[in-house]
This record gives structure tokens, sequence and C-alpha cells, in this order.
């Protein structure tokens, strides 16, 4: 039987683990600190708009505390600055096959449920077999032991595919259609694309927006300096000549899944990811991975991509300081980063 061992069980990597283990799929979350003990003691608690329930499940803190199986399927959802540190730790984890013992990174499959573009190249100098995932799926996670997935009726949409694609072999195939069977019997949607990656980056374009979120709060109106990165980044990447899925994206998410109401939460006071990172004060986050991701590739192709460049210190800035968003405000942000504060207020068309 396919176990999971999701390593990362923060906001997304709970919720995959929480909707699989409520249907009754073998899963094991892996986390760390206070969230580890809470898991351990009382059980997942997941919240969606139309549950409210603690899972008890399998908490380990790293791979020295399972004894993999053949048939396991690692789902890696940490952050992105946070990836290699995992990758390399679960790579050499022994796999026991009968008589015979092979490592993770030759044996089992790793799907990369992460943000932002990098994650995939990381996991493939670890892992021989590596699937993108692109993740629209919006839940947060800031107290231990709790995840709140605010998707419905399904929890969020996944595109899933082998990475590099040019290395897809049929028994991918196969392995992708049980991933898709039972994470969709599960509630999450998946879709399964030739290839990931220009989901991806269109993904990155949506992402450009986190920064600003993280540091103005989610209530703050930040929509035309996030315009305005977005812009940019969009600029940088048709520069570099990288494919991005075009905006009919956003129909497919809007036919599979919507923002609910979760009760007993205030979503003026709930956030994405880097929002999370600020507010939980972890003193990361993962914008250099976003946003610093349109800068590297700026620099790469000899662009500029200062609104980015700047954002991405900024928020890097915050979370090193233990700044808690809303620390700053749009018209000092716009300073910030050249614009006019009062064109960034200006009536969009």
């Amino acid at each position: 039987m396919t176990r999971y061992v999701v390593i990362g069980a923060g906001a997304v990597g709970g919720t995959i683990a929480g909707r699989l283990a409520h249907r009754g799929h073998q899963v094991v979350l892996v986390a760390r600190g206070e969230h580890l003990s809470a898991l351990r003691r009382d059980g997942l608690h997941l919240r969606t708009p139309d549950l409210d329930t603690r899972l008890p499940v399998t908490a380990i803190g790293g791979p020295e505390e399972i004894e993999l199986r053949p048939d396991d399927v690692l789902v890696l959802s940490t952050k992105t600055h946070q990836a290699v540190a995992a990758l390399s730790q679960w790579a050499d984890a022994p796999v026991r096959d009968g008589g015979h013992t092979a490592p993770a990174g030759a044996r089992l499959p790793i799907l990369t449920a992460l943000n932002g573009v990098s994650s995939e190249q990381m996991a493939l100098r670890y892992f021989d077999r590596v699937f993108g995932v692109c993740v629209w799926l919006p839940a947060v996670h800031l107290h231990p032991g709790e995840v709140i997935a605010r998707g419905t009726p399904q929890s969020g949409i996944l595109h899933i595919a082998r990475y590099p694609a040019i290395r897809t072999e049929p028994a991918d195939r196969d392995l992708l259609e049980q991933v898709s069977a039972h994470w969709s019997e599960s509630g999450l949607g998946v879709e399964l694309p030739a290839d990931v990656m220009p989901w991806k980056y269109h993904k990155l374009l949506s992402n450009i927006g986190n920064a600003f979120q993280a540091v103005l709060g989610p209530a703050a109106d930040s929509g035309d300096l996030t315009d305005a990165a977005r812009a940019e980044a969009r600029a940088v990447l048709a520069g570099a000549g990288i494919e991005v899925t075009s905006d009919d994206e956003a129909a497919v998410r809007q036919v599979s899944f919507g923002v609910g109401e979760v009760p007993g939460t205030d979503p003026d006071r709930m956030g994405g990811s880097s929002w999370q990172s600020l507010a939980r004060g972890t003193g990361s986050i993962e914008t250099d991975y976003l946003n610093g991701q349109i800068a590297l590739i700026a620099r790469e192709h000899g662009l500029a991509a200062p609104l980015n460049t700047t954002i991405a210190a900024l928020a890097r800035q915050a979370a090193r300081t233990g700044a808690r968003p809303g620390a700053i405000s749009a018209a000092d942000l716009a300073a910030e980063l050249g614009l006019d504060p009062l064109a960034s207020r200006a009536p969009r068309s």
C-alpha cells in the first residue's frame, strides 16, 4: 500500500497530509519543534470550510525515525529556502526491499510541492525521479498542530509532471495516475500536464505579490505596487525566453475551487506563505526564490528587475529583524521602490 511521507508539515504539506489521512491513506508527517510535539501529542487539527477534525497521524522529526519502504512516495513541502537541507538529509536514507538496501535518492520518487521554480533542480541533485508540483492551495499554518485549508469544494489544485519533462517514462504515468486517484478522492484537484514548469512560472508571477502582502499586511491595498512588480517580472521572463502558461490557468482554478470561510477565523487576518513566515517570526522567508528569482533571471540575461530586487531585500530584512506584517505603509514602500506613492493609490482601469 502506498505511503506518503510528507516532508514539511506546514500549510501546504499539512493540508495534503490531512486530506489523505482523512480519506484513510497512509501518511507520515515530518515536522520539527513545537509543531512536531503537538502532532505527536494531539494529532493534526485540520480546519476547512466544510470540515473541522483532529486526525491521529504518525509524525517524525527525520529519516532516522522511519524505515522507508519501496512503495513510499516522498512529498517535499518545506519552504524553498529550506529545501536543500531536507533533500540532502532524505536522499541518503536507506530503503529496504527484501534483502537489498538502496538510498532513497536512487529508489524513491519525490514530489516537490513548493513555491518558486528552483526546488526541482535542487531535488535533481539528490533524487533520480523528481516530479514537480505547481501548488494552488490557499492554506494557513500559524499554530502548532493546526492547519487551516481555505479552498472549497477542493482544498486546491496541483499540476504534477516529471522533471525535466524530457525524462518522462511509461512508469511515471502509472505513478502519477495513482497519485491523482488518491489525491483527487481526498479533496485535492490534480492535473497532469506534459510539462509542469510553464505552470510553475505562471504561479511564480502570482507569487510576486507574496512579499508585498508580507511586509504590508494582508488587509493593505498593495495592488498597484504588486502590479508594477508583476509587470516587471513578466517582461523579464519574456526577455529570457522562458515559457509561461497563459492566463487560462486562472479559468482552471476558478472552476476547480474557491476560497471559502473557515468557521472561527478572520480572513482579514490570514495571508499567504510569506506573510505567515513574518507573522510567526520564523526569522527567514522564501522571497529570495520568488521576487529574488526574477532578480536572478534578470541578471543572468543582462536585464533589469529593480522592483523585485528591492522588495526581496526588504522582505529578507524584515524576516531577519523580526518585523511583523504592516510595519511599513504602502506609501513608504512605494518610496522605497522608487514609485510615486500617489500613483499607487490611483484608481485602476
